[in-house]
């Protein structure tokens, strides 16, 4: 799932290719991605785009006094084609969900990979129009979210997990599973730590809050949406690598499942060296 630094890295692409472009149509091909109905994707036909914004992990491209907003899910992705055919896709088996075509035929797929059908698709007047955007907490990156702001969040998380907290997108937004992991990582805290924490702990996930995303940032500055895949996964530290070694310390990265997803962990630098139990993998091995 892209989470806030792909889509900020998408974001910017698309403003350097989009910015000023006038919309021929949008075509939606998978009807149950598309959100809204008023205004009709035909609302934006012969408008012009004034540039891409990002709110946590929605991308927004704004037209003229209307706003697509995309938000890829787990599976979702774009793809910028110099060409579109000159037919109207047609509903299918293929991943495409939608089509953005510009004034000189060149245009957007907007793609999402597997079954669970997620990717949303929204023409509104309004980004705040869109309900997951309306709830959104304060973006991490911002220059209001400061450390007594995440103090305050924190506080009143109470005992909830800190992982947890972390991927809660009313609480802050854009950061998902795998860069939660990574945060947490570099805070050197147990992803089942309580959320309330002594000030120097809040101070020291605030520090790697800010380090982890702008890292991947500036990683990902100047990519093109096919190469960003490929950075998030080489960038990563432990999301995703069970069974390697820490790139701090050496010791195994672990993980713990869950029914639709897992973490992974270093239990020498967030554990005190202590596995967490996975419950989940416990009972199969019974």
């Amino acid at each position: 799932m892209p989470e806030l630094p792909e889509v900020q890295a998408l974001a910017t692409d698309l403003a350097a290719r989009l910015d000023g472009r006038a919309v021929a149509r949008l075509d939606v091909v998978a009807f149950s991605a598309l959100k809204t109905f008023d205004p009709a994707p035909s609302a934006l036909q012969g408008l012009f785009i004034g540039g891409v914004a990002r709110h946590g992990k929605f991308l927004d491209i704004c037209v003229d006094d209307l706003h697509l907003v995309v938000h890829l899910a787990r599976g979702g992705w774009i793809r910028w084609r110099d060409e579109v055919p000159t037919a109207p896709p047609r509903p299918g088996k293929s991943p495409l969900a939608a089509r953005l075509v510009l004034d000189d035929n060149s245009g957007l797929d907007f793609t999402e990979a597997g079954t669970q059908k997620r990717l949303a698709v929204y023409v509104v007047r309004e980004p705040a129009d869109v309900p997951g955007i309306a709830r959104l907490g304060p973006d991490p990156l911002s220059a209001d979210f400061t450390v007594d702001v995440l103090a305050d969040i924190l506080a009143a998380a109470g005992r909830s997990q800190v992982k947890g907290v972390l991927r809660d997108q009313a609480v802050i937004a854009g950061i998902g599973n795998a860069y939660s992991d990574e945060i947490l990582h570099v805070a050197r805290m147990s992803p089942y730590k309580p959320a309330a924490m002594p000030a120097e702990d809040v101070q020291q996930l605030y520090d790697a809050i800010s380090a982890t995303l702008r890292d991947a940032i500036e990683r990902s500055e100047g990519l093109a949406a096919a190469e960003l895949k490929k950075e998030k996964k080489s960038g990563l530290r432990v999301h995703g690598r069970a069974g390697s070694p820490c790139p701090v310390c050496g010791d195994t990265v672990r993980e713990v499942s869950f029914a639709d997803s897992a973490l992974q962990y270093c239990p020498t630098c967030q554990t005190g060296g202590k596995p967490l139990a996975d419950r989940r993998l416990s009972r199969l091995l019974k």
